[in-house]
């Protein structure tokens, strides 16, 4: 009788759990079982792994086999297995030694002549190896770079189940013949995208990103786009058709920071498991920016699909920035899934077949138009929607799912002579980006020693503790709350955009300009722009006068 076992692990989201493969082999009839709950794909590995062993060159064993894979409660799925499922076979036979496969952790999908192929997921995979205390991990040569980024672990590429076995023994390793030198494609790369999804989808398409220098006009909307940036508050553009709502929300991954050595590995995991990293990109440093159709379903945005939950957009998004165009022509329930990934940062995803945690801390873009036709409130006017219709359209965007955005932005129509004026002393997205750097550097000067890195982070109760604003600025923001015109979260997330408007600024602390200036961005009410006293009475009797069940529309 013969025994070995090693190592795997099993993907769920972007949590992976260590799998131990166990092989018996016994005397009988020749037989190969494959127990611990594996779906299809893992199920046919039985074939992958006899037929890559005997095109090896090694012997398979005609005695009864037994691969088991633990603990057996976790569901199992993909090719991944392979590698390992092989080599235990080949310890139990005593044809690699046992003892040698023990502490070894190994990912990779095997062909029929012994080559063993990429898989997806290999980032978070070994994550979860060292998390649980493994220090050598053997993978496919195509990843092994993507495998090196987890700091700590000894990482070893092969191509073929022949050199594996070669460098297990302390054999001479022999040469495998590399299609990328020999200028042909390598069909092995087909195993790190996903069928149906772009390469690179939620990833900046190369180099160059679109410059703000293009936007012509737009004074207000540009400048809420910075402090969005700044403070990684969600925004809504509401405009007609052509005014610039898509070309302002395509600007804003430019305008961040890049992304820090944790934000990448978690933002590189995500994109790994969902098929969607470009080969020979292991590492991305770039904000990510996702926008998907607004016919895109709930599973497509939150995640989802048959058996466990795949990442959706709202993942694929993370640290970045999720732009939903015609927000107000996408199904109401989906859009309202995003309410809970907002507030928490994540998305939990729960199917008969298990449940899924991903990340999805996400900067949201909203754009609409103000009706059906798209023409109300023009100065061009032709508007022939009927009131109700403009109702309708417009509660398509719930109370609750604006609550949770801090920006509003009214973008009309660009004038002539600012379009032709175009490049004439307008700033490039460097020049902004610059500042919101800066920015970002103040308030995580302020957040030091807290789990908090920039304003819209951190929890309403602490803005108010510990971190003061100017005596009598929020004198406005307390009467808008009386009246109804704000709720508890939208104070909290006025005072969030104040003390970004603030660092902009250079400011220690938000002014009563500051808070003024945040609650026109959410309410749409001009404050402070008459500076006498009878006018500002005026304009504050105005702002109060609205309907408190307005609150929330856009």
């Amino acid at each position: 009788m013969g025994f070995a076992r090693t190592c795997s692990v099993a993907l769920v989201g972007v949590e992976g759990v260590v799998v131990e493969v166990q092989a018996d082999l016994e005397p009988g009839v020749a037989a190969f079982t494959l127990v611990g709950l594996p779906d299809k794909s893992l199920i046919e590995s039985r074939e992958r792994v006899r037929a890559a062993v005997v095109n090896s060159g090694a012997e398979w064993p005609q005695k009864k086999l037994t691969v088991g894979l633990s603990p057996a409660s976790v569901p199992k799925g993909g090719s991944g297995f392979d590698l390992a499922v092989a080599c235990a076979v080949l310890g139990a036979a005593e044809r690699l030694d046992p003892r040698e496969l023990t502490d070894l952790m190994m990912i990779g999908e095997l062909g029929l002549d012994g080559r063993v192929r990429p898989v997806r997921g290999v980032l978070p995979a070994v994550l979860a190896a060292a998390d649980a205390g493994y220090r050598q991990v053997v993978v496919p040569e195509q990843t092994a770079a993507e495998a090196s980024l987890v700091p700590g672990i000894s990482v070893l590429g092969v191509r073929s189940l022949r050199q594996l076995i070669a460098v297990l023994a302390d054999e001479p390793v022999p040469d495998e013949e590399d299609p990328r030198q020999e200028g042909r494609p390598d069909p092995s790369l087909a195993g790190l995208v996903v069928p149906g999804t772009s390469v690179g989808a939620g990833l900046p398409p190369g180099d160059r990103t679109p410059d703000l220098a293009d936007v012509a006009g737009q004074h207000s909307a540009r400048r809420a786009l910075e402090v969005a940036a700044a403070g990684r508050h969600h925004i809504f553009f509401k405009g007609p058709p052509g005014a610039g709502k898509t070309m302002l929300a395509e600007r804003l991954p430019g305008l961040l920071p890049p992304l820090s050595p944790k934000e990448s590995l978690e933002v590189t995991a995500v994109h790994s498991v969902a098929g969607t990293l470009p080969p020979g990109q292991p590492l991305v440093h770039r904000p990510p920016y996702c926008a998907p159709h607004h016919s895109a379903t709930m599973a497509s945005l939150v995640g989802g699909g048959t058996g466990l939950p795949r990442p959706g957009a709202v993942s694929l998004a993370h640290h970045g920035v999720l732009f939903v165009d015609e927000a107000a022509e996408c199904s109401p329930r989906v859009l309202d899934a995003l309410r809970q990934p907002l507030e928490s940062g994540h998305v939990v995803v729960a199917r008969a077949a298990g449940m899924m945690r991903m990340p999805a801390r996400i900067l949201l873009a909203l754009a609409a138009n103000p009706c059906p036709c798209g023409r109300h409130g023009t100065t061009s006017g032709g508007c022939e929607c009927r009131p109700s219709s403009i109702r309708r359209y417009r509660a398509r965007l719930s109370g609750p799912l604006m609550d949770r955005v801090d920006l509003r932005i009214a973008v009309e129509p660009v004038a002539r002579a600012e379009l032709i004026a175009l490049g004439c002393g307008t700033e490039t997205t460097a020049a902004v980006a610059g500042r919101v750097r800066t920015a970002r550097e103040r308030a995580a000067a302020r957040f030091a020693g807290t789990p908090w890195h920039t304003n819209s982070e951190v929890p309403g109760h602490e803005l108010r503790t510990r971190w003061q604003v100017h005596p009598g600025a929020l004198a406005q923001a307390e009467r808008d709350l009386e009246c109804g015109l704000l709720t508890a979260r939208g104070l909290d997330r006025v005072l969030r955009v104040a003390w970004t408007a603030a660092d902009l600024a250079g400011r220690d602390r938000p002014t009563k300009e500051d808070v003024n200036w945040a609650l026109e961005l959410r309410t749409g009410v001009r404050r402070g722009a008459l500076t006498t006293a009878d006018g500002g009475a005026k304009q504050q009797e105005t702002a109060t006068a609205r309907p408190p069940h307005k609150q929330g529309q856009p």
